[in-house]
């Protein structure tokens, strides 16, 4: 039909039917290749630079049965390195350094520094040993480790490089005048936990700070007394989780419960990390390695930055 505008007739344009099926087409290979650099973008991201990117989490812990002399003291937290001397000594130098700088009061190491190769402890050690903070490091075995290894030569190489291996037993510091006892259990998965034993001899007053490489485990240790705050790996926080969200499709024995961050029972609190390693594929997505950094507060609300 033609449509008149003043003296002239205009005539509206057909486009052919090839040219439509060609712009469709069009439409359709953009949108693919869309989607196909995106997955190549989140492939690179999840095997090549997640997984070698530290993050710091700091976070305040409210307890309310610290003594108000012990307040802002500051833990930090490492698990899971799963140890692989080709290509995780940067991420290992990052950590070193960012320790370091964050003059911590405690530091703690919840297990699984080796994924299956005991030889990797040798190099892993040149990095541990440069761990430092003011009241001692402190660390226990990962189900890995023990699969792997025994608790005895675990015990000869940490303690060897000055650092407090604790196996069914515990620690007792004097901070700021007062008691604080350090307790980590064996590990869970195959393991021989033996949380009376560990916590025997602990007075009811004096506040503990838990290492336990599992964290379900944590029913376990709050069922024997109030545990100021446990520190747990083992779950890599999924290793893959849904961005925004948060949600790990994927779960592991004895972690299924408590997967990542802070939880609490009763007076007893649980802090689980991320971890710094990978076991299976090398991957990580929306879950990059961790050091937490936990500052204890006798009166205030939890709070998180990362």
């Amino acid at each position: 039909m033609l449509r008149s505008r003043g003296s002239f007739l205009i005539r509206p344009v057909e486009i052919p039917t090839e040219l439509n099926a060609w712009r469709t087409a069009l439409k359709r290979r953009n949108l693919l290749g869309l989607i196909a650099a995106c997955t190549a973008g989140s492939l690179a991201n999840a095997f090549l630079i997640e997984p070698r990117r530290l993050t710091i989490t700091r976070r305040d812990v409210s307890c309310g049965k610290l003594p108000t002399s012990l307040d802002g003291l500051r833990i930090g937290l490492l698990a899971d390195f799963h140890y692989k001397p080709d290509r995780d000594d940067d991420l290992l130098h990052a950590i070193v350094d960012q320790v370091r700088h964050e003059n911590l009061d405690i530091l703690a190491l919840a297990g699984d520094f080796i994924d299956s190769s005991p030889r990797v402890l040798v190099p892993l050690m040149d990095h541990l040993r440069k761990l430092t903070a003011r009241h001692g490091v402190f660390a226990v075995m990962g189900n890995h480790d023990g699969w792997n290894i025994s608790n005895a030569t675990m015990r000869v190489r940490f303690e060897k490089e000055g650092i407090s291996f604790l196996d069914n037993e515990h620690s007792l510091l004097t901070i700021r005048g007062e008691s604080l006892a350090i307790a980590g259990t064996d590990y869970i998965w195959g393991g021989k936990p033996d949380p009376a034993r560990t916590l025997r001899g602990i007075h009811t007053d004096t506040p503990v700070i838990a290492l336990v490489h599992e964290p379900d485990y944590f029913d376990v240790m709050a069922a024997q007394r109030d545990i100021l705050l446990q520190l747990s790996g083992h779950t890599h926080g999924g290793q893959c989780r849904v961005p925004l969200i948060g949600y790990a499709p994927v779960s592991v024995e004895h972690g299924r419960k408590y997967i990542y961050g802070g939880f609490a029972r009763d007076d007893s609190k649980l802090f689980v990390t991320r971890g710094v390693g990978t076991t299976g594929l090398p991957v990580r997505f929306a879950c990059p390695p961790e050091l937490a950094v936990l500052t204890l507060r006798s009166a205030q609300p939890d709070s998180a930055t990362s």
